[in-house]
């Protein structure tokens, strides 16, 4: 499951968009409106029996009709694509591990239910999560994912998000008492149709 927690971490980048109001339906509202974000990230993970953190950084880009396209250039290269017919990571110097619905239907059906929350779809959220929305004052919010369905509820014990006008972190506590601290910067959601080269990061 430790693909699916790092794919899942991914997918929660669908709040990351532009949002002024400081209600959750709003926010998705404005998501929803968004068809591009390009962004940077920097990620920390903790991991019981180690004295130090794992850092790694890189950039990412979601796009609403293509997918997502995540770079991980720190410590080392490695590249995740996600639609809504495959998941296909690359690291250098190794071939390409492609997942799809025929080749592994539990981890394609845990990929929809990250799609959902890609596209805001609200009701499938709430059937898996406990929500709590926070308005943190100054246009500023919190939201509290807490898994109440299989496979989620034994992953993850709960996902924090924070953000002002766009997802700032995301923490993540799992099961085995790990820990994933997540910072996004530099978000850019103009232009708001993809460049030629990033047309073809999504044809691979």
């Amino acid at each position: 499951y430790r693909l699916m927690k790092s794919i899942f971490t991914v997918l929660l980048l669908c709040l990351s968009l532009n949002a002024h109001a400081v209600t959750l339906a709003s926010l998705q509202q404005r998501f929803s409106e968004q068809p591009v974000l390009r962004a940077e990230f920097e990620q920390q993970r903790s991991i019981s029996g180690m004295n130090k953190p794992l850092k790694s950084s890189g950039n990412l880009l979601i796009s609403r009709d293509k997918g997502l396209w995540w770079s991980q250039q720190q410590p080392f290269v490695l590249t995740l694509l996600l639609d809504d017919k495959r998941m296909v990571q690359t690291m250098a110097g190794q071939p390409a591990q492609v997942i799809t619905a025929d080749s592994n239907p539990q981890m394609f059906q845990f990929n929809h239910l990250l799609t959902a929350l890609f596209h805001a779809d609200t009701s499938i959220l709430e059937q898996n999560f406990t929500l709590a929305f926070t308005d943190s004052g100054q246009d500023r919010w919190v939201l509290v994912l807490t898994p109440k369905t299989t496979p989620l509820d034994k992953l993850f014990k709960s996902i924090t998000l924070h953000g002002q006008y766009f997802l700032e972190t995301i923490d993540i506590e799992d099961m085995q008492g790990d820990g994933t601290h997540i910072r996004f910067f530099n978000q850019l959601t103009e232009p708001k149709i993809l460049s030629h080269a990033e047309q073809q990061l999504f044809a691979h």
